[in-house]
């Protein structure tokens, strides 16, 4: 009998490390084809949920209506067919053009590449929970459910802190296929061991037959489902928020989803972690306290506090939600009916948050509005004829509808144009509406992506990250006055065409067409440029590798998601593959402005790798002028570019940091460049 449970638990746990360590590293992998947008782990985690609620159906299903025998056999034939998708890779996702909304592209890559090993792990742990409340019965089925969400826990904490910073990504899908054999002997073993047990002790019944207990009602399922719903919701909202405005890296995806699931692990491992006396009070806290954050922060306060301050709310939350599921529990006859509520709950909060809440809102507003649903269910599960703690909840309603308004409003002040598609949302505001300083900004996310002042003698000012002082303004002043055949990955409002000169070829790279069409119809620095202006629609890097050599005198690599550079544009393989399109004597500049982020240690590191020179030329703000402070990276082959009167002037060698491990496209940590 210890064996029998002990194999229990080891199986269980497994495939619950295994199901959550493979998001990161398949999320990772996909990453680099659709620009290193941050909706890319929302699309990842609609498809995971979908599966998981696939794999409660399944084993809602095998329970309830296949004998033992067959469960056992249906079981182990599916693992055995999900065999022939190992290894795991990506390689299918070649097959898929990249279009402007590509999340089908993404459902489908991760279909074809993860799709059956996923829906069997995400059924584990309901039918092995079933399986052992059959013939088992009385001892703690339910702390299964604490234990899987616990592995979920460790495999998705593991990520950021030991497979990614000592792992390539190559070795990270290797290992995760070999321990996915593993989860495969051992769940067969399980299957036909529980189904020899079964007919021992009860050869004629299902645990159907066998279990007694209430069956949850139309209120209870509802209740269940909301529950579920908001807590998805909420963490995917959150993930979305930090994303957007820190960058799109594993570790900012891991923090929140650790966060839901140790909730899950505490509230359901025993009653005493959730109170609801104590959790009403810390709830209607965080919510408030969240809801004012919103309107009141903007984007000026330290961004690790903003972390910990969301991570902490959403924590909250969490364990509201997840305690009153806990203490709704139906008994174990019941429990794949109260799984697949729960996982339908999940899917749902993923669907809202990644699939309708882009086509219903122009902004992240599902984040306050997931709030406030959170406030009207804390106050209709405590409920109690207008006791003091009633009253408090129904002021924090109030507090959330007014908030969130506030919130909307916000961002429509100043607003002329706001849109959004895949890659996040596209803002035009407009200032001094009238007078000779009038300008208009392009803002994607929370991010100034462009500054123009609209007189037209103003029209043409160089300022924001591309002023004159600048480290892009410098280097252009070096290149040949006539001629001149620059790339530039990531196109923002165009400024940088206002430096074209008769002769000139400027090729832009831009994978979002929105930003395309908002530059060409809102701003006026294409058309106005003397140069000759071509845009490639599509991510940089994978439009540069597809094209013949490009013989640039300067390439620009001047792409953002959100905050933050994405990671493959700056890895090892990335820069050899720009100075392969540049002359002998060409220049490559890298815009790394971050808040957060330091990625010049990195990319001192791959200059040293290859031979090449780099400085860094930074540039004071000057508010005035709308010009902004930067950092830009300049490198060449050529080490006599140091003795330019320019280059001693402005720039400055970057210094190397010990210890900082090349990126490549195998290898990448943003640990290792945080600030």
């Amino acid at each position: 009998m210890r064996f029998e449970k002990i194999n229990f638990i080891c199986t269980v746990f497994l495939s619950a490390f295994l199901l959550f360590q493979v998001q990161p590293v398949i999320a990772k992998a996909i990453l680099p084809l659709f620009g290193g947008a941050a909706a890319v782990w929302i699309t990842c985690m609609i498809f995971f949920q979908t599966l998981l609620l696939l794999g409660y159906l399944y084993a809602h299903w095998s329970v309830s209506r296949l004998t033992p025998k067959h469960q056992a056999i249906t079981h182990s034939s599916l693992i055995a067919l999900s065999l022939l998708s190992l290894p795991l890779s990506t390689g299918t996702a070649e097959i898929f053009p990249i279009a402007e909304s590509p999340l089908l592209q993404i459902l489908l890559i991760l279909l074809i590449s993860v799709g059956l090993p996923y829906f069997l792990l995400s059924s584990t742990s309901p039918l092995m929970q079933a399986w052992h409340a059959r013939t088992h019965p009385g001892a703690g089925t339910y702390r299964l459910f604490a234990l899987s969400n616990m592995a979920s826990l460790f495999g998705l904490l593991a990520y950021p802190f030991i497979i990614e910073p000592y792992f390539s990504l190559k070795n990270q899908l290797l290992w995760w296929s070999a321990a996915y054999i593993l989860f495969s002997v051992a769940s067969v073993f399980i299957n036909f061991g529980e189904f020899r047990r079964t007919l021992q002790n009860a050869p004629n019944k299902n645990i159907l037959e066998t279990e007694r207990g209430a069956a949850p009602s139309f209120h209870n399922k509802a209740l269940w489902l909301l529950l579920a719903g908001c807590a998805s919701a909420l963490f995917l909202s959150v993930t979305s928020y930090l994303t957007q405005n820190v960058a799109p890296a594993p570790f900012l995806w891991i923090l929140p989803l650790s966060i839901y699931l140790l909730s899950f692990v505490l509230c359901f491992d025993r009653d005493g972690w959730y109170r609801r006396g104590i959790y009403v009070w810390l709830t209607a806290f965080a919510l408030t306290a969240m809801s004012y954050a919103l309107v009141e922060w903007g984007h000026t306060t330290d961004i690790k506090f903003v972390i910990s301050f969301f991570c902490c709310g959403l924590f909250i939350c969490c364990m509201f939600c997840h305690g009153e599921l806990a203490a709704r529990r139906p008994a174990p006859k019941y429990l794949t009916v109260f799984y697949l509520m729960i996982s339908a709950g999940g899917a749902l909060g993923g669907i809202f948050v990644g699939l309708l809440a882009p086509k219903l809102f122009s902004y992240y507003f599902e984040f306050p509005i997931m709030l406030t649903v959170c406030g009207a269910l804390l106050f209709s599960v405590n409920y109690r004829r207008w006791r003091i703690a009633d009253i408090v909840c129904f002021a924090v309603i109030i507090r959330l509808v007014a908030a969130t308004a506030i919130y909307m409003y916000s961002y429509s002040d100043n607003t002329i144009l706001m849109l959004r598609n895949f890659y996040g949302t596209h803002r035009i505001t407009e200032y001094n509406k009238g007078t000779a300083d009038e300008y208009r900004i392009l803002v994607h996310g929370a991010i100034t992506h462009g500054v123009q002042f609209t007189a037209p003698d103003r029209r043409s000012e160089k300022n924001g990250y591309y002023a004159e002082s600048s480290g892009i303004g410098t280097v252009l002043r070096l290149l040949p006055e006539s001629a001149r055949r620059i790339g530039i990955i990531g196109l923002g409002s165009g400024i940088l065409a206002a430096y074209g000169q008769s002769g000139d070829i400027y090729r832009f790279y831009e994978i979002d067409r929105q930003v395309i069409t908002l530059a060409a119809t809102e701003f006026s620095f294409l058309s106005d440029s003397h140069a000759q202006i071509d845009i490639i629609e599509g991510d940089g890097r994978l439009s540069l590798s597809r094209e013949p050599k490009q013989k640039y005198d300067l390439l620009i690599a001047d792409a953002f998601s959100g905050d933050s550079v994405p990671v493959h544009l700056l890895t090892l393989d990335a820069v050899k593959l720009y100075f392969s399109h540049l002359k002998p004597d060409g220049i490559l500049a890298l815009h790394i402005t971050n808040r957060n982020l330091d990625f010049s240690f990195m990319i001192e590191r791959i200059s040293t790798a290859l031979g090449k020179h780099a400085v860094i030329v930074s540039s004071a703000e000057e508010p005035d002028r709308k010009i902004y402070e930067t950092d830009w990276v300049l490198m060449f082959s050529d080490s006599s570019m140091f003795e330019t009167h320019e280059i001693k002037r402005i720039g400055k060698k970057i210094t190397a940091k010990p210890g900082v491990r090349l990126w490549t496209d195998d290898y990448s940590s943003l640990f290792q460049v945080l600030k």
